[in-house]
């Protein structure tokens, strides 16, 4: 078993509470000293209770799926004799009401773009597989119940 922290810190200051209007800005902090400014998504909370330079939740859980699976399909590439020099997804999360009625992220859609060294592509058979077993091994995938789904480019 492994466990991973993360802290987070907010404060209301000055400024009032109970009319709903106060600052949802705050920070996450992380082993190694990273600090992250954070915030509801403006398209949940409106300006200005909400910073939109600062990373949302919503926005972190689209990218720990991305970034897992990234991870997972790197290594089984490498495995497999596959070298990979350039790897960019653009993920986009869905925010809609679930089966129950709840709001949920029902979906997140990645979209990697992966260039490899000279002589070393991966067919396509062999790119689907790479990019399966990269998402059955991706931990927050299998943590989430939002339907991932990967549209590779050709």
């Amino acid at each position: 078993m492994q466990q991973f922290e993360a802290e987070l810190s907010w404060q209301r200051g000055a400024q009032p509470f109970l009319d709903n209007r106060y600052s949802r800005a705050h920070a996450w902090s992380f082993d190694g000293g990273l600090r992250v400014p954070a915030s509801s998504s403006p398209l949940s909370v409106p300006l200005p209770m909400s910073d939109p330079a600062a990373l949302d939740p919503e926005e972190a859980l689209v990218a720990s799926v991305s970034s897992c699976h990234m991870l997972f399909f790197l290594s089984l590439a490498a495995r497999a004799g596959h070298v990979v020099d350039d790897y960019r997804d653009r993920a986009v999360g869905t925010l809609d009401k679930n089966a129950d009625g709840k709001m949920a992220m029902t979906s997140i859609v990645l979209r990697p773009a992966i260039s490899f060294a000279d002589g070393t592509r991966p067919d396509a058979a062999q790119l689907d597989a790479l990019h399966h077993a990269a998402h059955a091994q991706c931990y927050i995938a299998n943590s989430i119940k939002a339907d991932v789904v990967i549209e590779r480019s050709a």
